[in-house]
């Protein structure tokens, strides 16, 4: 098999046969080494597990709902099932209830919140049911003042909350079950790419390191450019197979399985191809979603605007947010849950500073210098889990780095003592960084505090992560935590910098503390 470099990427340009043994990286069968003598009409059947999803959905909304209404008319009226509305227009609660549900579950269906674009990832599908459940509540408060239909307050009190609860619960079930299927491989968007083989090769691993969001490419295709009946793009796990112009859109999209599309550069379809594309994937007669890639790299969804100018649509990206991180808002809220947070975790913090004084000889605490916002040096407070001279054998350890970059890590590192293991697989190491929150130091989410010798490496923009406050948590830590090469930790500090929020410190808090409680990448 011999490999070509294509911008850096490579490219296998040799036949694969049934006997190579690897597996093609759209999950079809092997052995199918021509795209030109493919035989069309096998393609799997595109969106099954969709169907089978909204299905799924729409059977648990309709029990959730249905469970809303008996358990409101219970919590109200006890056993009495004869209680009826009162007024010219009497109703048994039973006979509203199923009107309620019924009208209610229609409302989740027309507000598209079980459509499979928004299913499986983000928080579009809660906003939608949340949003839904709030309008109907409204009409039907309307609908009863204005046709004098008199409802017991307390009926409806308890059927809307306990119904979107229940709603929201069953979503999230239904998503834990997706995810666990994408993580086998299943329940999965093949994805065609158009465009180049670098940026192919860009898409497939952001995909890859991602396999909750449904997606994996499948196969790329460049509609300007001859390519090698056996050409393949080799990524970790398998092959993709590279198209060019002797195979139309129809061909392409049969060859590799794909149900999407994703357009990553334009410019491989002329000024007037994107819109030829569509119409071309309208008459393949097949449905297939279309996206383009705006090329824009970590750069969080309330930074991005689309603005229409000259009948052209244009991404417009905000200003990078890392200013809000310094405002007396998230200043407030860092100080108040580090206090609360020491005194309700106070027996645990004296009884690891008994263990670590009794197991081994050496300080209780171990202050590291780090550098935080603005380039000032701190000492990073941390209960000592190492012998007490563990600095002064790195040096000796160095060929055993298991980290990257200017990053010392090991998985097995033998100057950890038998205490300091387990406070470092749950991070309750990390807890004494709480008094450095409370000086103003450090926050309770940023980046991750970089020593002085990690700063005189930086090179780029790695220095924007002195911007903010260091965080004894952040996006680096529940993402991977020990495991990430240092341009991943690098990548995630900088997108927290860039796109930061208050809403997402607690979304990383919250995964703070569900990676904690797992032991992610912990050592």
């Amino acid at each position: 098999m011999r490999g070509v470099q294509r911008g850096g990427q490579r490219c296998v340009t040799d036949t694969i046969s049934s006997e190579d043994g690897r597996h093609l990286a759209s999950g079809r069968q092997r052995g199918r080494s021509n795209p030109d003598d493919a035989d069309w009409s096998d393609a799997p059947a595109r969106g099954a597990w969709r169907d089978l999803y909204a299905r799924g959905l729409s059977l648990t909304d309709a029990l959730a709902l249905g469970a809303a209404v008996v358990i409101a008319e219970f919590a109200r009226f006890g056993t009495d099932v004869s209680a009826t509305t009162p007024g010219p227009l009497r109703l048994s609660y039973a006979t509203l209830g199923v009107i309620i549900a019924a009208v209610w579950w229609l409302m989740l269906t027309l507000g598209k919140t079980r459509d499979a674009r928004i299913l499986g990832e983000g928080a579009a599908e809660y906003r939608l049911v949340i949003r839904t459940t709030v309008l109907l509540f409204g009409w039907v408060a309307i609908a009863s003042v204005m046709l004098k239909f008199d409802m017991s307050r307390g009926y409806l009190g308890v059927a809307f909350p306990v119904g979107l609860g229940l709603l929201l619960v069953s979503r999230k079930l239904w998503r834990v079950w997706l995810h666990y299927g994408r993580a086998k491989g299943r329940n999965m968007s093949r994805v065609l790419v158009i465009g180049g083989i670098e940026s192919a090769m860009h898409t497939a691993r952001m995909l890859q390191q991602a396999p909750t969001s449904g997606m994996a490419v499948s196969g790329v295709w460049i509609p300007d450019r001859q390519v090698r009946s056996n050409e393949w793009l080799e990524i970790p796990g398998g092959l993709i197979p590279v198209l060019g112009t002797h195979q139309t859109i129809r061909d392409a999209l049969s060859f590799t399985g794909a149900d999407a599309v994703i357009v990553t550069d334009t410019e491989h379809l002329g000024p007037a191809g994107l819109r030829s594309l569509a119409w071309d994937l309208e008459a393949a007669d097949v449905e297939v979603d279309l996206l383009v890639s705006p090329n824009v790299v970590d750069v969080s969804g309330p930074r991005i605007h689309l603005r229409a100018v000259a009948n052209m649509p244009f991404i417009q990206l905000e200003e990078p947010q890392y200013a809000g991180a310094a405002k007396l808002g998230k200043i407030v809220f860092d100080k108040t849950v580090s206090l609360i947070a020491l005194f309700v975790l106070s027996p645990l913090l004296l009884c690891v500073a008994v263990s670590v004084k009794v197991t081994s000889p050496g300080p209780v605490i171990y202050r590291s210098t780090r550098v935080g916002v603005g380039g000032e040096p701190f000492e990073m407070l941390k209960f000592r889990t190492m012998i007490s001279d563990a600095d002064l054998h790195v040096t000796s350890l160095a060929a055993l780095n298991d980290g990257s970059g200017p990053l010392f890590k090991m998985r097995n590192d033998p100057r950890v003592t038998s205490v300091g293991h387990h406070l470092r697989r749950f991070s309750i190491d990390e807890l004494p960084q709480l008094f450095n929150v409370l000086k103003g130091e450090m926050s309770l989410v940023g980046p991750r505090p970089p020593l002085p010798a990690e700063v005189a490496e930086y090179e780029g923009h790695a220095s924007k992560r002195l911007l903010v406050r260091q965080g004894i948590t952040g996006l680096w830590q529940v993402s991977g935590r020990s495991d990430l090469t240092w341009d991943e930790t690098v990548r995630l500090d900088l997108d927290y910098v860039e796109n930061w929020s208050m809403l997402r410190d607690l979304q990383i808090i919250w995964r703070t503390l569900r990676a904690v409680v797992k032991s992610e990448g912990a050592y």
